[in-house]
C-alpha cells in the first residue's frame, strides 16, 4: 500500500446468503452503498426480505489516504458467475460466514476455493458472525478447517453490524497486503 499506484484498491466481501455482506459494507462505507437487491425468492433457506443479485458497492478511506472500493458478492450459488467478475483485480477478499448454519464449514470451503485463484496468495480473511448463539460453531472450528487444508487465514469473530468489527477485518487484510509488499507496516 505504498506509492501512488496503490492509492486505491479493491476488497471483495463474499460469503453465503445471509452472512452479512451488505450489512458489513453499509457499516463502514463513507458513501451511501449501491445495492442490487431484489425480493428474496428463497425463503425456505433464509427468511430475509431481500437478497443481493448483482453486487453491493461502498467506499472507505484508510488512514494514510488509501481509498478502498468495497464490493459485496451475491451469496447464492446461482449467481456464482458474479464472483469471478467481482473478484477480478481484487487486492483481497473477506469471507463472511454465519456460525449457526449447519453447513458453515462447507460454505467457507466453497467461497475460499472460489476466490483463492482470484486474489494474491494469502490475501483472504474470514469473519465469523453469530458465533455466540447456542449451537454455533466457534472461530476455532473454522481455523482448524483451514489449517487442515494448509491454509494460513486469519479467522475473526465479528458482528457485521458493528463498524469497529468490520474495520478490523479490513485492517487485518490490509496488514496482510502490506506484509506481502515487504514493507512490514500496517496502515
Amino acid at each position: 500500500m505504498t506509492g501512488a499506484e496503490d492509492a486505491e484498491f479493491k476488497i471483495v466481501f463474499t460469503g453465503p446468503m445471509g452472512a452479512g455482506k451488505t450489512t458489513a459494507i453499509a457499516a463502514i462505507s463513507e458513501i451511501e452503498p449501491v445495492r442490487t437487491e431484489v425480493a428474496n425468492s428463497d425463503r425456505d433457506s433464509h427468511a430475509k426480505e431481500s437478497t443481493t443479485v448483482g453486487f453491493d458497492f461502498g467506499r472507505l478511506t484508510l488512514p494514510g489516504g488509501h481509498a478502498v472500493r468495497l464490493y459485496g458478492t451475491p451469496g447464492q450459488a446461482r449467481f456464482r458467475f458474479m464472483w469471478s467478475i467481482l473478484g477480478r483485480g481484487a487486492a483481497g477478499v473477506i469471507v463472511l460466514l454465519d456460525a449457526t448454519r449447519p453447513d458453515a464449514l462447507a460454505q467457507m470451503d466453497q467461497f475460499v476455493d472460489a476466490f483463492l485463484p482470484l486474489v494474491p496468495a494469502g490475501a483472504i480473511v474470514v469473519g465469523v458472525g453469530r458465533s455466540s448463539e447456542p449451537g454455533a460453531l466457534g472461530s476455532e472450528d473454522f481455523a482448524a478447517r483451514l489449517e487442515a487444508r494448509d491454509l494460513v487465514v486469519p479467522v475473526l469473530t465479528i458482528d457485521a453490524r458493528e463498524p469497529r468489527d468490520v474495520r478490523l477485518l479490513v485492517h487485518t487484510l490490509t496488514c496482510i497486503l502490506e506484509s506481502q509488499a515487504s514493507t512490514g507496516s500496517c496502515p
